[in-house]
């Protein structure tokens, strides 16, 4: 898995480098802040496939044609402000602020930015709800290019961020739940084991006390069996279920211990983002060959 990423990240300096582009921002810009753009909000429409120039062209040609359509209607684009960081994209209304779709890095998978027209963008993100691939696409002010390298900067922080925070230890984290788990069922065993040791010694303790009671002599007479139709003594009762060992100790439970040891929720989670940055962010400057929009918009 690490040298797929080693692969990815030469593969995105590869391309800053033939853009002649260095990433354009201070990384603490980008981790204890967010850097902002302006730009029309064309939409999103779902998509098929993750990644692709085709795919992306197709979606901007929809969208597009649906914008000209409500312009004709009189309707405009609207504005939004983009907010990004390591922790995603963030979709504003530039007024109040309000936020319209937060797109998580680890869920977005290709970026593009259309090299006939500088005002278009567009990136591919896996939607959190549906789990479908929507590509949103943005006209800006001739900062396309800047945008799509700011978005592969953050892409770039946010994965060095989650491995420092223990992210490479998901592999290992698993290996800890599934020996938690196994411990869980020995424990289980081991009370089934107790409880049936303990009817074992009560039911020689009955036995012990039975031959108490009647004593061996020579000159006794002997005690008559039960005859074969009679109805046989119950079962010894069965004692509670054990809660406790001999120890005094609960049964261990793994998910119901401290925050440290990841309960499930939280591993799902580490184990989507783990799953979407394995996945890995393509950078594109591509060509759409689309009439661009009109400015006035």
């Amino acid at each position: 898995m690490n040298d797929i990423w080693v692969i990815q990240l030469l593969h995105l300096m590869m391309l800053c480098l033939f853009l002649d582009k260095s990433w354009m921002h201070t990384p603490e810009a980008l981790a204890k802040h967010f850097i902002a753009y302006n730009a029309k909000f064309l939409g999103n429409t779902e998509v098929d496939q993750p990644k692709g120039t085709e795919v992306v062209r197709d979606a901007v040609r929809k969208l597009k044609f649906q914008r000209h359509i409500k312009k004709s209607e009189g309707q405009k684009i609207p504005k939004v402000e983009l907010q990004i960081s390591i922790y995603g994209v963030k979709i504003l209304d530039p007024k109040t602020k309000d936020v319209q779709h937060n797109c998580q890095l680890h869920r977005i998978s290709f970026c593009a930015d259309d090299k006939t027209d500088k005002r278009i963008f567009t990136f591919i993100c896996k939607d959190s709800e549906s789990n479908k691939h929507l590509c949103y696409v943005f006209d800006s002010e001739k900062c396309a290019e800047e945008i799509t390298l700011t978005i592969g900067q953050a892409f770039d922080l946010a994965y060095k961020k989650f491995l420092e925070s223990g992210g490479k230890d998901v592999e290992t984290r698993k290996q800890i739940g599934s020996l938690q788990k196994r411990i869980q069922e020995l424990e289980t065993e081991n009370s089934e084991l107790k409880k049936h040791l303990q009817t074992l010694e009560e039911q020689l303790s009955n036995a012990q006390n039975i031959f108490d009671m009647v004593p061996f002599s020579p000159v006794a007479p002997l005690v008559p069996l039960p005859a074969s139709n009679a109805s046989p003594p119950p079962p010894p009762a069965r004692p509670a279920e054990i809660r406790k060992d001999l120890f005094g100790a609960e049964p261990f439970d793994p998910f119901t211990c401290g925050a440290a040891d990841f309960p499930p929720d939280i591993q799902s989670r580490l184990d989507e983002m783990q799953e979407g940055f394995k996945m890995g962010l393509t950078v594109e400057g591509t060509v759409f060959s689309l009439d661009p929009l009109d400015g006035r918009c």
